[in-house]
């Protein structure tokens, strides 16, 4: 499986990104794909999730209301739609996907068993 993460950059503070992240490598029907992030000498966390054919969704609380996830099966691919940046959502973002899974059990980046290069999004103030 490969995953390919795009769309980060330098925004302002309260500005908008859209990341992308494309899978491919093989035919994907129950997994869940993640978006996670990870600032400077932070751990990584957990942002956004989504299954891939059931249409959970699941948010870090420090992002409701502000990201977007969603999916586009036609294309294997993925996207976080990023609103009302804030300069702690500064961060590597990466996409990764792993075998379905439901709530908080999503929300373990050690559970994921494929992962995206990651893409820089710095959020100036």
């Amino acid at each position: 499986v490969q995953l390919q993460a795009s769309g980060g950059g330098l925004v302002q503070a309260g500005g908008s990104l859209r990341l992308s992240c494309a899978a491919s490598g093989r035919t994907f029907s129950s997994e869940v794909m993640g978006w996670f992030r990870q600032a400077p000498g932070k751990e990584r966390e957990f942002v956004s999730a989504i299954t891939w054919s059931g249409g959970s969704i699941y948010y870090a609380d420090s992002v409701k209301g502000r990201f977007t996830i969603s999916r586009d099966n036609a294309k294997n691919a993925v996207y976080l739609q990023m609103n009302s940046l804030k300069p702690e959502d500064t961060a590597v973002y990466y996409c990764a996907v792993r075998t379905y899974c439901t709530g908080y059990r999503c929300y373990d980046p050690r559970s994921y068993d494929y992962w995206g290069q990651g893409t820089l999004v710095t959020v100036s103030s």
